[in-house]
């Protein structure tokens, strides 16, 4: 197996959209871009939709049950399923056969630079996992038009431009119109009411018994593994295992890690051939109350174990010290 050892200098945040602004832009805009859970919350705030209408980075398995690419934000309504993904990219985009090019221009005082980045085409990354949501439903007992699907890419940055023929297309929403996209679905938000309980085959749309077996799809679908490190740092990807911990995914959804406390240092341990512990705590999926969670087992490790996580984009596993992790939580 290809295994890595984590560095946590290059760590990335637990909401990285699905794709890289290009390496080579410059950072334009003094104001720092939203993250993605904040674009959800500004999502929710301007459509009027329920949060349960919204989901994000669901990863949508294949008829092979395969999932390695996440659609950022799922939005639920009676008029159909919209399926966003979101970019962070600055400046200048074209489209080019099957490739985009991001074009930026970076200037000095004695001359002008311009470097352009080949990018993959993102509409038709969208299209094709939105393509694979409308056969996941199908293969899950429901059945849904495909003309219900609606895939959109969203630009985040200010400092991002659409060519001439991109700003024609109405599945690209620019920086300067993701507001009047979001607050049409609040505009709409009535009528889609009124079709949630109109049969379909009458209004076209989707019924009110269609949403809810949609929903209930939709809450089973897998998203990414979290792992919150001590130092604070928050990875995404999928938990591999551990060579001292068993667990059944389907009975557990978080894993914490706590330090047994001791009269000495770890170091002074250490000297002495003592190897320091690690608690970790697993708790049941779903159970969270007024009362807490409720624990399914505990198990001490060396705090020198690895935890196996292949963090989202990488190729190979990382080994992750037990001793820096501070929880896990699992996706379904």
């Amino acid at each position: 197996m290809n295994t890595r050892m984590l560095q946590l200098g290059s760590l990335f945040p637990h909401f990285q959209l699905a794709s890289k602004a290009p390496e080579s832009v410059p950072s334009q805009s003094p104001k720092q871009l939203p993250t993605l859970p904040e674009v959800l919350q500004h999502v929710i705030k301007l459509t009027g939709l329920r949060r349960e209408d919204v989901y994000n980075n669901l990863r949508i398995p294949d008829q092979f049950q395969a999932a390695k690419d996440d659609i950022n934000i799922v939005i639920l309504t009676g008029q159909g399923i919209f399926c966003i993904d979101v970019k962070p990219w600055k400046g200048t985009v074209s489209a080019h056969n099957k490739v985009w090019h991001v074009q930026v221009k970076e200037e000095d005082q004695n001359f002008t630079n311009t470097c352009v980045e080949q990018m993959d085409d993102p509409l038709k990354a969208v299209t094709t996992k939105t393509a694979r949501l409308c056969s996941h439903l199908k293969r899950s007992g429901v059945a849904v038009r495909s003309s219900l699907f609606f895939p959109r890419v969203i630009f985040l940055s200010p400092d991002c431009w659409l060519d001439e023929e991109l700003m024609k297309r109405r599945e690209l929403v620019s920086h300067s119109q993701i507001d009047d996209f979001l607050k049409s679905f609040k505009a709409g938000y009535m009528a889609w009411i009124t079709d949630a309980v109109t049969p379909s085959w009458i209004s076209g749309h989707l019924s009110y018994r269609q949403m809810e077996s949609v929903r209930e799809v939709l809450r089973k679908v897998g998203t990414w593994d979290m792992v919150q490190l001590h130092c604070g740092e928050q990875l995404k990807g999928d938990y591999q295992g551990c060579q001292f911990i068993a667990l059944d995914r389907q009975e557990t959804d978080t894993l914490e890690f706590s330090r047994v406390k001791t009269l000495s240092a770890d170091s002074l341990w250490a000297l002495l051939g003592h190897i320091p512990q690690v608690t970790v705590k697993m708790y049941k999926r779903g159970s969270h109350s007024w009362l807490g969670k409720s624990l399914n087992a505990t198990a001490t490790i060396p705090s020198n174990t690895f935890v196996m996580f292949r963090i989202s984009g990488e190729e190979f596993d990382a080994k992750i010290p037990a001793n820096t992790i501070h929880s896990i939580t699992l996706s379904v």
